[in-house]
């Protein structure tokens, strides 16, 4: 996966948005305000997703591309290393996993707005 990829699949999700909130060279997607992906627009060496807390420690124990979440809550979120071994599928699905915990975060109206 590319940044391009990258960029294009976070902007599918209903009501995703792309801002640069950090400077210019974080690029950050959110949904309704609530970030769920994050990368380095120069480098895209990784990806801040949040996950579920159990899930999140068992893809750290079990892929070495998978670290605790780098300037993020360690608990709720990981740092995914791009292009060392993470399969794009995985990327993907873990790109699904990080919008959809925000999005049921969200409330009824804002979620019913979205779709």
């Amino acid at each position: 996966m590319n940044i391009e990829d990258f960029r294009d699949y976070c902007l599918l999700k209903p009501g995703a948005t792309e801002e640069t909130p950090f400077g210019p060279e974080t690029l950050v997607f959110k949904v309704a305000g609530k970030v769920f992906a994050l990368t380095d627009i120069d480098t895209f060496g990784s990806i801040n997703l949040k996950c579920d807390p159990e899930r999140a420690a068992e893809l750290r124990e079990t892929h070495d591309y998978v670290l605790s979440g780098y300037h993020m809550n360690k608990r709720h979120w990981n740092t995914v290393l791009v292009g060392v071994g993470a399969p794009e599928g995985q990327l993907r699905e873990l790109i699904d996993h990080s919008y959809e915990l925000v999005r049921a975060s969200l409330s009824k109206a804002v979620k019913a707005a979205l779709e």
